[in-house]
């Protein structure tokens, strides 16, 4: 089990989901900068409130548990929050940490606030706006992360929203933002979730701040519903790593009479979903009782035993980091819940050449549709017929 070495101690964290052959590791140079700094500067009182925020795997949390009283741990991740559970159970911390999804409000005020600098810009601004009633002129806030993955927009916004923000030197690569709550500040409200139009499918969508392609559809997502003439029918249907759940919608709308799943780790992603079907379908419609909405680790939370459609549009990155692990869970996982005639559709860049690994998991993978950068493939247990 690979170990985090920190001034405070030893801990031991694995990067969820488990993997055997895992290389990458479940923290970073900024986790270990930032647990450096608070235990060399900083003495935490054991009665503090601390609200931690996108700690991605539980080291925050786990760092800070031996002396922090009560600690909320607030993220738009639902990996996030099992990899904190699991890794606090690992190390044998027993006091409960709160894990707060994005799309909820912390309670009251806090002490300290730590943030980890997310990817997305719109993610960390939406954040600021809803902090801002939960910190008193004596909360001390520090934001950390990588260099590489830091941009001046990072700091325009804490110091938009938050106050004078001075940075410490890098160290391994990895910075500090110290942050001074302006109670004068004044904050507008959130301008997230976002609205568009799509004309040609007659369909309002709301994304919230973290949720792919939030200014408009992408074009794998278009490329895709272009072929849904083709669609078999299908009495249960999933949107695996649904975003917005504008598959799972239109998905909806062919086969009204099918009950329709829609999947994703982020909490954003899922109230987005939620809000998307309820504004085109409504809360009194017969297809209200036939859908559900899950935050999942790819599919292991659904319960659910057999699928006759999956509809998947699979991303190739874990915040930061580039790879086909997730697409890869998402097909061996999506092969174990189909039924015998069951189908997976995906789509992806014809670069990332999901074809080999689908030929790998299923009996029979084929193409639907291509063009110059996509290409939807249908992938079944069974022959086709």
């Amino acid at each position: 089990m690979p170990t985090f070495n920190t001034l405070s101690g030893t801990i031991n964290l694995a990067r969820l989901p488990l993997n055997k052959q895992e290389k990458l590791q479940a923290w970073d140079a900024a986790d270990e900068l930032l647990l450096n700094h608070l235990n060399e500067h900083s003495s935490l009182d054991i009665t503090a409130r601390v609200l931690l925020i996108n700690d991605q795997f539980g080291a925050l949390a786990c760092g800070l548990h031996r002396q922090q009283q009560e600690i909320v741990s607030w993220s738009d991740s639902f990996i996030a929050h099992l990899s904190t559970q699991y890794n606090l159970e690992l190390n044998q911390q027993t006091q409960p940490v709160t894990c707060l999804p994005s799309t909820e409000s912390p309670v009251g005020t806090f002490d300290w606030v730590l943030i980890k600098i997310p990817k997305t810009l719109a993610l960390l601004e939406h954040q600021l706006i809803s902090l801002k009633p939960h910190l008193t002129k004596h909360t001390i806030i520090i934001a950390t992360g990588m260099v590489k993955y830091l941009q001046k927009s990072h700091q325009n916004l804490l110091e938009q929203y938050l106050g004078s923000t001075k940075t410490s030197l890098a160290v391994k690569k990895a910075r500090l933002y110290f942050c001074q709550n302006d109670q004068h500040n004044a904050i507008p409200p959130s301008p997230y979730p976002e609205k568009y139009y799509l004309e040609e499918l007659n369909l309002h969508l709301s994304n919230h701040a973290n949720v792919f392609s939030r200014e408009k559809l992408d074009i794998g997502s278009r490329f895709l519903l272009q072929q849904f003439e083709q669609l078999p029918a299908a009495e249960v249907i999933v949107d695996l790593g649904c975003g917005n759940g504008v598959l799972g919608i239109c998905a909806q709308r062919q086969l009204p009479d099918s009950e329709v799943y829609f999947v994703d780790e982020s909490y954003m992603a899922i109230a987005s979903a939620k809000e998307n079907y309820q504004q085109q379908f409504g809360e009194s419609s017969s297809q209200h009782i036939n859908r559900h909405f899950v935050a999942s680790d790819c599919l292991q939370q659904l319960s659910l035993n057999k699928a006759d459609l999956i509809l998947c549009n699979p991303p190739f990155h874990q915040n930061n980091t580039i790879g086909d692990e997730i697409a890869w869970r998402m097909f061996t996982q999506s092969k174990r819940m189909l039924g015998n005639n069951g189908v997976l559709w995906v789509v992806g860049n014809r670069h990332l050449n999901y074809h080999h690994k689908l030929k790998r998991v299923f009996n029979h993978c084929r193409t639907v549709a291509s063009n110059k950068k996509f290409v939807i493939l249908m992938a079944q247990q069974q022959p086709f017929l």
